[in-house]
C-alpha cells in the first residue's frame, strides 16, 4: 500500500480526487484549484506530478481502463453463464452511481467536443474495449447454447452499452431509480 505524503501516494490521492471531480463534475469543470483543496497540496505540487491537466486525465483514463479489463477477467475466470457476467458488467455501473459518480468514459463522451486529443482518443479506446468485451462474451453464450445461434453479437454489444450508459446517465439525474438489471439485459439479448 502506498503511504499518503510519499510521492507515490501523493499521485495516486491526485489521480482518486480528480477521477471523483470527472464523475461528478466532468473534465472541463474541475481545476487544480480544486485538487489544492481536495487533497491538501499547493498547485506546484501537482505540475510536479502532472504537468498539465491532459497528462492527469490520461492517467486516470488508463489506470479505469487497467481496472476494468481486470474486472472483465475476473468476472470470465469465475463462470461462463451470460446472466451472472452481465449482472457483473452492471455492478460497475450501478457501484459508481451509488457513490454519486457518473461511468468515467460516459462522462468523458458527453465533452468529446473539448476533451484533448489523447483522452478523445482514450475514451473511444474505451467503448471499443468493452464492446469487444460484450461481443467474446456473447459469442461465448452463442457456442454454449445460452443464447440463440443466429444472435447479432456486436450489434446486442452495441445495444448493452447503449442501455447501461444511457440507463446510468438517467439515473445519475433522476437519482430515485437504479440502473437497470440484469435480466433487463438479458431480454435484449434474446430479443
Amino acid at each position: 500500500m502506498k503511504t499518503p505524503g510519499t510521492r507515490e501516494g501523493t499521485r495516486d490521492a491526485l489521480i482518486d480526487a480528480a477521477e471523483r471531480l470527472m464523475r461528478s463534475k466532468g473534465y472541463a469543470a474541475f481545476s487544480y484549484a480544486d485538487l489544492v483543496d481536495e487533497v491538501g497540496i499547493r498547485k506546484p505540487s501537482i505540475h510536479h506530478h502532472f504537468p498539465t491537466k491532459e497528462d492527469l486525465g490520461v492517467a486516470i483514463v488508463e489506470g479505469y481502463i487497467e481496472r476494468v479489463k481486470a474486472e472483465f477477467d475476473r468476472m470470465e475466470a469465475e463462470g461462463e453463464d451470460l446472466e451472472a457476467r452481465l449482472a457483473g458488467f452492471i455492478r460497475g455501473f450501478q457501484d459508481g452511481l451509488l457513490a454519486g459518480k457518473l461511468p468515467l468514459c460516459g462522462a468523458l463522451a458527453a465533452e468529446m467536443t473539448v476533451l484533448p486529443e489523447r483522452l478523445k482518443a482514450l475514451t473511444h479506446h474505451f467503448f471499443d474495449i468493452q464492446l469487444k468485451w460484450l461481443a467474446r462474451i456473447l459469442d461465448h453464450a452463442v457456442a454454449s447454447h445460452q443464447i440463440p445461434a443466429k444472435t447479432d453479437t456486436e450489434g446486442k454489444a452495441y445495444q448493452l452499452l447503449s442501455l447501461m450508459e444511457g440507463s446510468s446517465l438517467v439515473s445519475w439525474v433522476m437519482r430515485d431509480r437504479p440502473p437497470i438489471d440484469s435480466s433487463m439485459l438479458m431480454a435484449v439479448v434474446r430479443a
